[in-house]
Formats: C-alpha cells, sequence, structure tokens
C-alpha cells in the first residue's frame, strides 16, 4: 500500500498522477489523504460512497490536458462494480479533443483477455490503456486498429531479483514450508518499468515502446 509520505514525495519529483489497485487501503492513513488530494486516484469501479476518485484532470507542465482513468478488472480480484460499463461511462463523460489532448487508462488486473478486452473496448477513445497488477512487464505493446496504444502490463518498478517484488527467499519458502516466514520487501537494484507513448494532435498514439532501465531486466 502506499503512504501519504510516499505520496507527496514522488508529486513534488515531478509525477502528475498516481493511480492504484487492490492494495490501496493497506495502508490506513491513506483513507483520508486520499479524500483531499484529487491525483491519487483509487479505482473507478470501487462501490458508491468510497473515499477518493477514480479519474480526474489536470493539466500537466508542457500545457496539455490530462484525464487519467483508474479502474479495476472484475476477474480473479476482489468485488467491485462491474468494470466495462464503468470505463464506458467514464470514456462517454471524457472525450479525446473535446476534453483531453490525452487519456491514459490504467486497467489494474489478473486476466490478461479482460485486460484485452478493456484495451478493446477503448480503442479510439483513450490515447492509452496499460494493464497492471502483475508485477511482471508483457511483450505484446502495440497500437490497436483505432489507434490506442496498449500494454497487458507494464510489470513493476522494483528489484526482479525477487518473487514479484518479495524477497525470494522467503517467498519460496512460502512455497516449500507449511510455516513460511514473513514476506518481506526485496531490496535490491530497482528497474523502472512503464510505457512510453507519443501521440499527435488528435489525442492517439503514433509511437509506442516498453521502457525498462535498471536492475536484472535488460534495458529497452
Amino acid at each position: 500500500g502506499v503512504t501519504p509520505q510516499i505520496c507527496d514525495a514522488l508529486f513534488a519529483a515531478g509525477i502528475d498522477v498516481l493511480t492504484t489497485g487492490n492494495h490501496v487501503w493497506d495502508k490506513r492513513e491513506i483513507v483520508d489523504y486520499i479524500a483531499q488530494e484529487p491525483r491519487l486516484l483509487r479505482p473507478l469501479n470501487m462501490a458508491e460512497g468510497t473515499p477518493g476518485k477514480g479519474v480526474v484532470h489536470v493539466t500537466n507542465a508542457a500545457g496539455a490536458r490530462l484525464t487519467v482513468i483508474n479502474v479495476m478488472a472484475n476477474l480473479f480480484m476482489a468485488p467491485n462494480d462491474p468494470v466495462f460499463p464503468a470505463l464506458d461511462g467514464a470514456l462517454v463523460r471524457a472525450k479525446l479533443g473535446r476534453d483531453a489532448d490525452f487519456i491514459l487508462v490504467d486497467a489494474h488486473g489478473e486476466a490478461t483477455s479482460e485486460k484485452m478486452a478493456l484495451g478493446h473496448l477503448a480503442d479510439g477513445r483513450a490515447s492509452m490503456l496499460v494493464g497492471t497488477h502483475t508485477h511482471v512487464p508483457t511483450a505484446d505493446h502495440q497500437i490497436l486498429a483505432g489507434g490506442t496504444a496498449y500494454q497487458s502490463d507494464t510489470g513493476m518498478c522494483g528489484d526482479y531479483d525477487s518473487v514479484i517484488g518479495m524477497n525470494k527467499e522467503a517467498a519460496t519458502a512460502r512455497f516449500t514450508k507449511a510455516n513460511g516466514p514473513r514476506l518481506a520487501v526485496a531490496m535490491g537494484e530497482a528497474t523502472l518499468c512503464g510505457l512510453l507513448v507519443e501521440s499527435g494532435d488528435d489525442g492517439l498514439a503514433r509511437t509506442v515502446a516498453p521502457l525498462r532501465r535498471g536492475g536484472r531486466l535488460s534495458s529497452t
């Protein structure tokens, strides 16, 4: 989970918007923070009355109007409202050109098939839709037929000499022993993972490339 201190440090470093997922409430102090910090999103399709918001409109340092939409998939995830109508409604309310120069969708979910389907739902309506949650970058970055950049999972920013970011000895012991040790975050050299997208005047993608820098993964 994220803390107010981590959020403040990332915003101070120049981050425009932070998205979250199923671990958003792991640190209780984030509840009050997210209610008053619109740049920190929680999934849009969480139950009505949940603190925070799932969509934000900001103007970045270059003067571009940016809309960020954060949704959580339904398959193999904790119960939430249906994701497809939630995303569709958000893309009806925010349109490229009219309301935003660039629309980014973070689809936080386990099933690649569901994230792919969400990508096609957003195709031509968002600048990019990226999947998150599995901690492992996928090799399917592409521009969909309608002009939306897509990747099933961008991967984590963290130590890949690990088990999805956890200390590898402790995590492996959890699979091999009846009473394995407590998990701890791996603290080795981190890899920065992401997706670089260049858009045209219409807000749709022109180029897409994976970003991997540092740590154990091959750099791109």
